[in-house]
């Protein structure tokens, strides 16, 4: 997201995470900005039962958890780490002078957020009030409009990673594209559904 010769212009420490390890709870106050070198991370809400409903998963130059730091807020969602990662940490501080001193770089901020809050509006009108094969439509064609293809898109993400970002079981989630992949609404191929 930000280049790493500016992040680093501005003080970003880079900081090693082993693999399942928070790098922030929800409920915590915001103090830095945070963007993965190397890694991937996931943002989830524990419910009632014990069950992860993830936010969101990031990877390789994403950043994650900026809205509170823009709204003043606690998280909302615990960040973990899903294998060893370099996370570049910016004080809040600092990330908000990188911003007024690359308006470029705001702009991107801005554009990102805003497609952010357009995914969760869908996902939580479709955990509300649609059945599964139509919450998993609208998370793969999300997915795949956001990857900005035309043609055959083969979604990145396991049967428990739909199921954990839609709110559905497991088991739910392989019923459900069995009955899309017999509508043809999606395909089943070498083991990846591909829309």
């Amino acid at each position: 997201m930000i280049p790493e010769q500016i992040i680093q212009t501005f003080g970003a420490i880079l900081k090693t995470y082993s693999k399942d390890r928070a790098i922030f709870n929800e409920g915590e106050h915001a103090h830095f900005y945070y963007q993965i070198k190397i890694g991937q991370v996931k943002m989830f809400n524990l419910t009632e039962d014990g069950k992860e409903f993830v936010q969101g998963f990031f990877e390789n130059g994403n950043s994650f958890g900026e809205p509170p730091l823009f709204g003043a807020f606690k998280y909302p969602a615990t960040a973990m780490t899903l294998i060893d990662s370099e996370v570049y940490l910016l004080s809040k501080a600092s990330f908000f002078d990188l911003l007024k001193a690359h308006p470029d770089i705001h702009l991107i901020f801005t554009q990102m957020i805003c497609k952010r809050m357009i995914y969760k509006a869908k996902i939580a009108r479709e955990v509300s009030i649609y059945p599964p094969e139509h919450r998993i439509l609208t998370l793969l064609h999300h997915l795949k409009s956001n990857a900005k293809v035309t043609s055959d898109f083969e979604v990145p993400l396991t049967r428990q990673q739909i199921s954990e970002l839609t709110g559905l079981r497991v088991e739910t989630v392989i019923r459900a594209i069995k009955k899309l992949e017999k509508t043809k609404a999606l395909a089943i191929i070498d083991r990846k559904v591909v829309i």
